[in-house]
């Protein structure tokens, strides 16, 4: 049952977009110049579908997490559909 909800929970997150988030340095990301104090929104559906992270990522196949330590808690970040950290979702003992 637990992979079931973390894989509808992969494919289908509740938040779509995260709480933005302040940039606090210069950092440089990806090739990207990320200026400090600018606005970051965290795309957590695309990182939930990415590819490149995910086998068959728009396929539904809850088997990927039986033998996973991957979590929906925050702690992994292949999978945040309730946001990590203190700006997670304070709720998300009462949602699962």
């Amino acid at each position: 049952l637990k992979a079931v909800l973390k894989e509808t929970l992969r494919l289908h997150t509740p938040i779509p977009l995260l709480v933005p988030r302040e940039s606090t340095q210069d950092v440089e990301l990806l090739g990207y110049d990320i200026p400090s104090g600018t606005q970051v929104i965290i795309n957590a559906w695309a990182i939930s579908r990415d590819p490149s992270k995910w086998e068959a990522s728009e396929e539904f196949r809850p088997e990927r997490f039986l033998n996973n330590p991957i979590d929906y808690k925050g702690f992994h970040f292949e999978l945040i559909p309730f946001g990590a950290g203190r700006r997670g979702c304070p709720a998300i003992q009462f949602a699962m």
